[in-house]
């Protein structure tokens, strides 16, 4: 069985836009990607490691532990041999608390990560696993209780497929645009809905499997 880690924020760890409740694993994109996997085979199992507010590299000025810089190299260690890390992440770093941050900034936010990842003190003799960067849909316009969190991150973050595509070019990283087949929540101008997780995890069945080969 081919073990997988997702390293996301509160996009994959599903919660209902404008809620703070949470969709079953099986609604969330991995849980969707993971049975379309196993469907097809050959069998995988995926761990999400999913923080609401998790940046790239930032810290949250109410929240401690939001820096996805913090244990990351650990969390390669728990979890290997790993055939493969899903890495999505981005979303909040246009938090107003992140005013001067812009679409260049996040990737290479991301790529600070991917370097951390590759660096990882993983046992002797144990696979360094690739990574898929996954980019977040765009922010459209932020509504309900994150407006004021998010207010003018629709404008901070356009480009931002772009960035993370020349980004993972650098660095030689494989890269899935999520916005290529989806969009933000048309509830919270920010999240999934139900739908889109759906949708997600269908669209990177055939990427996933192409790498893991």
């Amino acid at each position: 069985m081919l073990h997988i880690l997702v390293y996301g924020d509160s996009l994959t760890w599903g919660i209902i836009p404008d809620t703070r409740r949470r969709f079953a694993f099986e609604e969330r994109w991995p849980g969707v990607l993971e049975n379309k996997l196993n469907a097809r085979g050959p069998r995988v199992r995926i761990t999400e490691d999913c923080l609401n507010g998790r940046r790239t590299v930032w810290e949250d000025p109410f929240k401690p532990g939001r820096n996805g810089m913090a244990g990351l190299a650990q969390r390669l260690e728990m979890h290997s041999p790993l055939a493969l890390v899903i890495l999505m992440l981005g979303t909040n770093d246009f938090q107003f608390s992140h005013p001067h941050n812009n679409a260049w900034s996040a990737a290479q936010g991301v790529a600070a990560l991917v370097n951390e990842i590759r660096k990882a003190p993983i046992e002797p003799g144990m696979p360094q696993p690739p990574v898929l960067v996954v980019c977040p849909p765009a922010i459209t316009t932020p509504r309900g209780a994150l407006a004021e969190k998010f207010s003018g991150a629709e404008l901070r973050c356009a480009g931002l497929a772009d960035a993370y595509r020349k980004m993972c070019a650098e660095l030689s990283c494989h890269f899935f645009d999520a916005g290529s087949v989806t969009s933000s929540s048309r509830v919270d101008g920010i999240h999934l809905d139900a739908d889109q997780h759906v949708t997600l995890g269908n669209a990177l069945a055939e990427p996933v499997s192409q790498i893991l080969k």
